[in-house]
């Protein structure tokens, strides 16, 4: 059973910065993606970022030049740096990490998710 744990979530003032941590453990054959989300208030859970076992990352719109997703050399473990932080970054961060098993089957797992405050 794969376990996903994310914490460093906190409150910070606008404009701050805080970074996020996301470990992977348990049995795994290969986390091939770790990514970050996140769930507003009232809001659907949205993707924030992403990186594959290559290094290759994804990020929204709308946290682009501000958050930066990284991963270990274990690739079980993802970190997200969040910087010049809004209130509209408010939300639960959830990590997420997608096991490859076969080259064609993968299995999904997330975190329980860390609660990110961004208020003056």
């Amino acid at each position: 059973q794969v376990q996903v744990v994310e914490f460093g979530g906190g409150l910070v003032q606008p404009g701050g910065s805080l970074n996020l941590s996301c470990v992977v453990s348990g049995s795994w054959f290969k986390i091939n993606i770790m990514a970050w989300y996140r769930q507003a208030p009232g809001r659907q859970r949205e993707f924030v970022a992403r990186i594959d076992t290559g290094g290759n990352t994804l990020y929204a719109d709308s946290i682009k030049g501000r958050f930066t997703i990284s991963r270990d050399g274990a690739k079980t473990t993802a970190s997200l740096q969040m910087n010049s932080l809004k209130p509209d970054d408010t939300a639960v961060y959830f990590c997420y990490a997608q096991e490859l098993v076969l080259a064609t089957h993968t299995y999904d797992f997330w975190g329980q998710g860390t609660q990110v405050t961004v208020s003056s």
